[in-house]
């Protein structure tokens, strides 16, 4: 039996460009809460907040973990905050590059669920998707990228029953190395791809994804057809 492809895209940094700055904008907005709702010093926190960020693989984690705070006002006044209105804007050859991919296709994300369906309506991308793998705050010890479990979590969700069925692409290195540890075949979405030897391939621009990939392009016969599957999957840590 030949199994179907499933395409997995990272959401932040890599649907949208990392151009419009929008790491920075989180950054500032986390680091605002570490100081104003968390009370650590303001020049400790950069460094405490990159810190986390590279041993739990999100700042809220550690923030969890060392100060009990609660996910959904983080949420609230992290994510949920950002500027992302007129930032973020309706991509038609993004659209055009989902649409013409010939595989199920499935958005694994760090972030919560309201932010990263906010990503992709601004995108115009939420009808694009069969799914969605998030991280859910609400769940105890909730897992992440670049954890195992996370992969394994996502591959579940999106009924995938063996790694060299997945493709993935994302701007983070350690993510690329966790997934392609796995035997899935990867993609990083690199700030230079000359420069970079993470993944199986190397892209600067989503856009670029049919021209390292182009057999997932390529026509299919209709017995190959994936029925659409609804963009508002919930999903455990």
């Amino acid at each position: 039996m030949t199994l179907k492809p499933i395409f997995f895209f990272d959401c932040d940094n890599c649907l949208y460009s990392k151009d419009l700055n929008v790491l920075s904008l989180m950054r500032q907005k986390i680091q605002e809460y570490f100081v104003n709702e968390v009370g650590i010093p303001a020049d400790e926190v950069a460094a405490l907040q990159m810190h986390y960020q590279k041993t739990y693989g999100l700042s809220l984690r550690g923030l969890q973990k060392h100060y009990s705070v609660d996910p959904l006002d983080y949420d609230l006044k992290v994510d949920q905050a950002l500027p992302l209105n007129g930032l973020i804007t309706r991509d038609e050859e993004l659209i055009k590059v989902l649409q013409g991919l010939n595989c199920k296709k499935w958005v694994f994300t760090n972030a919560y669920r309201p932010h990263a369906v906010r990503c992709l309506k601004l995108l115009g991308v939420e009808n694009e998707f069969d799914g969605l793998t998030y991280t859910n705050y609400l769940q105890p010890g909730f897992n992440c990228k670049p954890e195992t479990a996370s992969f394994l979590r996502a591959m579940k969700d999106a009924g995938a029953v063996d790694p060299k069925q997945c493709y993935f692409v994302d701007d983070s290195a350690q993510n690329i190395d966790a997934a392609k540890k796995l035997g899935w075949t990867t993609v990083h979405l690199a700030d230079d791809a000359s420069k970079s030897d993470h993944g199986d391939f190397q892209i600067d621009n989503i856009h670029d994804l049919p021209k390292v990939l182009p057999e997932l392009w390529e026509p299919v016969h209709h017995d190959m057809k994936l029925r659409r599957q609804s963009i508002s999957i919930t999903t455990a840590a």
